[in-house]
């Protein structure tokens, strides 16, 4: 793993720092063709984990969820004190490091008929662009990967992007099963070379970016959840099926949310997130949430009251949180409360109901937690039955928990309004973010083409 880190560094230190200039695999002489498709895989699902599923613009979007808090003097990014810079380093890990190096696996794998390097490819591509458009709205795309020809890439619209990344996924699908050239396996740490579960990921990936939509001017909420049931139809469907980097728990292969909230960072859990677990009595609340080490409690920082001591909060428990935690980049659960959100939409909460309950049931049984006991009983009969008033609610609540951490919550809370949150306060802002801020290393190359955001405004899908 180690040798594959370091050929990915030196191919990405060769290319030109900012998203405005590519370079063309197959005019470049540069490029390093004899690294093979092999060498270029690996590293680039270890990015996906550490850089786009959960990564700094993760933290980010964390915090604004009120699930986690730096325990430090207010104001800070808890409290949305954020500037342009604050997002460099985040839109250097999507372009630079992920959707720049996948465009070059991507090109180089059907120059060379290894259609299932390049369907696996498009699947990561989809999946990185998705994240990218949903933090951000209009990003390059279109122009950014055609040589240093183009140095200032325009803008493509959200709508534009969401086209694009339906029609990778199609194509991926079709390179996915068409059985032709190198097959991955060793150096695929998602799924070993099993190109069904790249399948299921991809129709998986199609669903929530139907789902997404459901507010988007031009769309409506019943042929979007029509759409979205008929990709989950082939998409994941136990457990087996997540998508994960896995972390051997050494020094060099820690997993990102154990580094994220290591001593040497003063983040710690939010009480809002840790109230939450703790009033309903939930059964994963120990595996999600570890005692503060100096009270033996449950017990997160309030966002807004300032510094405290760090041993006093909670970080996040052993499943999501130990040193050799997996790093979750898409889960089955994710599949699972779709289904149930898209059936409610579509057919009512009573067709939802089995959907809504087996999408609990099997996140419980993937953190350990015994479903037969007490615990586990009493949590379903308060959580595990929808009715007119609570469906929407309810199916979304219990979402954001089985989706830890994931910036899908914020994409679901811009949506439906779930889980609550409240606004914390600073005199700069007056409603909840609810998109990034381009980054300055983007305005300083590419002015021109940036356009114009404030955090409060909303992305194209985001509709009133």
């Amino acid at each position: 793993m180690k040798k594959t880190f370091i050929i990915l560094t030196i191919f990405t230190g060769s290319l030109l720092a900012g998203c405005k200039k590519y370079l063309d695999v197959n005019d470049n002489p540069n490029l390093p063709g004899s690294v093979s498709e092999s060498l270029l895989l690996g590293p680039l699902e270890a990015g996906a984990s550490e850089y786009i599923a959960n990564g700094n613009a993760s933290v980010l979007v964390n915090q604004w969820m009120q699930n986690c808090v730096p325990n430090q003097p207010m104001p800070n990014t808890a409290n949305y004190l954020v500037t342009t810079t604050t997002f460099d380093d985040y839109w250097n890990s999507f372009y630079v490091i992920e959707l720049n190096n996948l465009h070059i696996l991507n090109v180089q794998a059907l120059t060379n008929g290894n259609k299932m390097y390049a369907g696996v490819a498009k699947v990561l591509t989809a999946y990185t662009l998705g994240n990218a458009t949903d933090l951000w709205g209009s990003i390059p795309y279109s122009e950014s990967f055609t040589g240093t020809d183009i140095s200032t890439p325009k803008f493509d619209s959200q709508e534009d992007i969401y086209t694009a990344i339906q029609s990778l996924l199609d194509s991926a699908i079709t390179e996915l099963a068409s059985g032709e050239g190198s097959t991955p396996g060793t150096d695929d740490y998602f799924y070993s070379g099993d190109m069904s579960k790249w399948t299921k990921m991809a129709y998986t990936l199609k669903a929530r970016y139907y789902m997404h939509l459901t507010k988007a001017s031009g769309h409506t909420s019943t042929a979007q959840a029509s759409l979205a049931l008929e990709a989950l139809n082939n998409g994941m469907s136990s457990n087996d099926d997540d998508c994960y980097f896995p972390y051997t728990g050494t020094e060099t292969s820690s997993s990102p949310w154990y580094l994220h909230f290591f001593n040497t960072t003063t983040l710690v859990l939010a009480s809002h997130y840790v109230d939450s677990l703790v009033s309903r009595a939930d059964p994963r609340l120990p595996l999600l949430v570890s005692k503060a080490s100096n009270t033996g409690l449950y017990t997160g920082n309030e966002i807004g009251s300032g510094a405290g001591n760090l041993n006093d909060y909670s970080v996040p428990g052993s499943f999501y949180g130990g040193i050799a935690s997996n790093g979750y980049v898409l889960n089955a659960a994710e599949a699972d409360f779709m289904k149930a959100e898209a059936t409610y939409i579509v057919s009512g909460y009573t067709a939802a109901q089995p959907f809504y309950r087996a999408a609990i049931v099997n996140n419980l049984v993937k953190l350990g937690v015994d479903t037969t006991s007490t615990a586990a009983q009493t949590y379903l009969s308060k959580r595990g039955t929808l009715t007119a008033a609570n469906a929407m609610q309810l199916i979304i609540e219990e979402k954001n928990i089985a989706n830890n951490f994931s910036t899908e919550n914020w994409v679901d809370w811009r949506r439906t309004g779930y889980p609550a949150i409240s606004l914390i306060a600073n005199d700069n802002i007056t409603s909840l973010p609810r998109r990034f801020l381009y980054p300055n290393s983007e305005i300083s190359t590419n002015g021109a083409n940036v356009p114009s955001a404030k955090l409060t405004d909303r992305v194209w899908w985001d509709g009133e």
